[in-house]
């Protein structure tokens, strides 16, 4: 089925995002389809963070709605907020990994909370998820500070994936690699989201990426997002998107 056929998984709706008098989003609306890579991108200080808290429910926006599945995430609480929170994975651009945790325990954790279960049962678990990302058996026993950004990441994506969630959410996931190992942590997402049937949304700048993994783009000018095929998105007039997309590094990036 094609992307544009599927059917909402991520859906916000005039999202207002403002501190104080700073207005960061106003009337943003975004719709994320099951099974596609959508990538969204945008200038310093536009929101993409910002908008990737509101998605997963960790920042209340001043206005607007957001979706995930069908159910507003904005007017969940308690009990119903966490059990929305399951249904999705999220890797933060630095791994967020519990420093005093192995990296086992760290995939474990989130396995321990949401079920119950023999430990030894967990921690077959845990390690069947170190292994789907490609890290060595013995990376589990191995603290964050041991390991190399690359690892860290493919650790913290471990943990995301952790209770199967059918929505994969990735923060900045190549910053910081080498072009060897941003191409490889590429071509590992490409495989998880068709092996896994995922739906991924990632915040990125890496172009390389964008043009590797994602079927749609959503870029945050003027306060909003555009959106569109990375064809298409590409050619925008929006100066910000020219600039962005053919510029030198743009320009590289689409002959690779």
């Amino acid at each position: 089925m094609a992307a544009t056929e599927a059917a909402a998984v991520v859906e916000v709706r005039g999202l207002a995002s403002r501190f104080g008098e700073q207005v960061v989003h106003e009337g943003l609306d975004l719709t994320v389809r099951r099974g596609e890579v959508f990538g969204i991108v945008g200038g310093s200080g536009t929101g993409k963070s910002v908008l990737l808290r509101t998605i997963l429910g960790l920042r209340r926006p001043q206005a607007g709605q957001v979706l995930l599945d069908g159910r507003d995430i904005t007017r969940l609480r308690g009990a119903e907020l966490r059990a929305a929170k399951r249904g999705y994975g999220v890797a933060f651009q630095g791994g967020a990994l519990f420093s005093a945790l192995t990296v086992a325990d760290n995939v474990a954790l989130p396995i321990r909370e949401a079920h119950r279960l023999p430990e030894d049962v967990v921690a077959g678990l845990a390690a069947l998820k170190i292994r789907l990302v490609g890290l060595p058996a013995e990376a589990g026993a191995k603290f964050p500070a041991e390991l190399s950004g690359g690892m860290v990441k493919r650790a913290a994506l471990a943990r995301a994936l952790a209770l199967d969630p059918p929505l994969l959410f990735l923060d900045e996931p190549t910053s910081g690699l080498d072009p060897i190992a941003a191409s490889a942590f590429d071509e590992l997402v490409l495989y998880l989201q068709r092996s896994l049937s995922l739906t991924v949304v990632m915040v990125t700048h890496d172009l390389d990426t964008i043009y590797r993994t994602c079927n749609r783009v959503g870029v945050i000018v003027d306060r909003r997002l555009v959106t569109d095929t990375l064809e298409r998105i590409a050619g925008n007039p929006h100066p910000w998107i020219q600039a962005y997309f053919h510029g030198p590094r743009g320009r590289a990036a689409g002959r690779s």
